[in-house]
């Protein structure tokens, strides 16, 4: 499957299709580790986070900071 196959796909029919991968990744006993470049903004996240500092947003809130 190729993203123009995906594109005819309805929303529904998308997001069904990404539970569906979503779910087989859960299970799956092969670990992949986040790559070393993202360590350090994770480790960033999580100070500002116990700092009192970190912000956090809804999916809406989210969506349309995205479509500005």
């Amino acid at each position: 499957m190729n993203a123009s196959e995906i594109k005819k796909m309805s929303t529904i029919e998308r997001l069904q299709a990404m539970e569906a991968i979503w779910e087989t990744l859960l299970y799956d006993e092969a670990e992949i580790d986040s790559p070393e470049w993202y360590r350090g903004i994770l480790e960033e996240r999580r100070k500002k986070i116990d700092n009192g500092e970190g912000t956090f947003f809804s999916v809406g809130e989210l969506k349309k900071r995205h479509r500005k």
